[in-house]
């Protein structure tokens, strides 16, 4: 074969800093659009990008020449360093450490998108560590308690 074909989609999840809610108003909507920006600097195509004002969901196609951990760190740092260089943002930002990050089937594209888009609602009766848990189960995973400090 002569070419390479993948489609490798992601849904990925990391929080602010100590979750704490830096995010809102406009600031989350601006923080969106540059992740989605930086994602297509890293030849990666941004599906849908979404959160509230304590952490961020991305569902994104990335390419076959970068790994998951790797395009995490870029869109971390750079956003993070993106909006601790905007002049009327007044505190000081930064992302939790970690990250969850989950491949997406084919089918499961369209509930996916749906569930970024609900994020607002969602977390109007749902903590984030109480949605990361759910995610970490449907995927056989255990989440160590310790990570929620």
């Amino acid at each position: 074969m002569g070419h390479t074909y993948t489609r490798l989609l992601y849904h990925i999840v990391y929080s602010t800093k100590e979750r704490t809610p830096l995010l809102a108003g406009v600031w989350s909507q601006r923080m969106h659009e540059y992740l989605g920006g930086i994602t297509r600097n890293l030849k990666g195509t941004p599906i849908q990008i979404g959160g509230v004002a304590d952490h961020v969901h991305l569902f994104v196609q990335l390419p076959p020449t970068i790994a998951v951990s790797e395009a995490v760190n870029k869109l971390k740092s750079n956003s993070s360093g993106w909006i601790n260089e905007q002049s009327d943002f007044r505190e000081k930002f930064a992302w939790q450490e970690g990250y969850a990050a989950f491949s997406v089937s084919e089918n499961r594209v369209d509930e996916t998108i749906r569930y970024i888009q609900a994020q607002d609602a969602h977390h109007a009766h749902k903590f984030f560590a109480d949605e990361l848990r759910e995610f970490l189960a449907k995927n056989g995973m255990m989440m160590d308690e310790r990570d929620l400090v």
